[in-house]
């Protein structure tokens, strides 16, 4: 291979390179990642606080909810809780994460986690944690945030 051509081909795959990075979309961001919320559950269920974990890619978040309230006093199998969480927009409306990935509970009485719960967000978009709904069999948990989100709502 002559060095010419060795510099020509490097040198032009660097130019395309930089070209992509030029035009790639910039990386969206939620703030803040981490916020905490009381929560009051009805029907004899303990209340207490709450943490909510946010990732965001493009249009879809991902949200994880979980409490050191325990809620159960039986295991329950892995993926098998309908949960929904619904988030108060500051426009007015609401947005809905829902998923059926909560970890497996082995033992009774241990915390909730409702594993990943996924919705559509768009730019721009301020929610703030309004409710959460879990169910598996007969078993359901309707909470109320009773408190705002501490830093603040996540801003997408």
């Amino acid at each position: 291979m002559k060095l010419r051509t060795l510099v020509t081909g490097t040198a032009g795959t660097a130019a395309l390179a930089m070209g992509a990075l030029v035009t790639a979309p910039p990386a969206l961001a939620v703030s803040p990642a981490t916020a905490t919320v009381q929560i009051n559950c009805e029907g004899g269920w303990p209340s207490g606080q709450a943490r909510l974990d946010v990732q965001q890619n493009g249009t879809t978040a991902t949200i994880t909810f979980t409490t050191s309230v325990v809620w159960t006093s039986h295991s329950i199998p892995a993926n098998s809780m309908n949960t929904t969480l619904t988030m108060s927009n500051a426009h007015g409306g609401t947005v809905t994460f829902k998923g059926t990935s909560n970890p497996a509970w082995t033992l009774p009485w241990q915390p909730f986690n409702s594993g990943p719960l996924t919705g559509t967000v768009a730019p721009g978009d301020v929610l703030q944690a309004k409710s959460l709904t879990s169910t598996v069999g007969t078993l359901a948990i309707n909470c109320t945030a009773t408190s705002p989100q501490a830093p603040g709502p996540f801003v997408f």
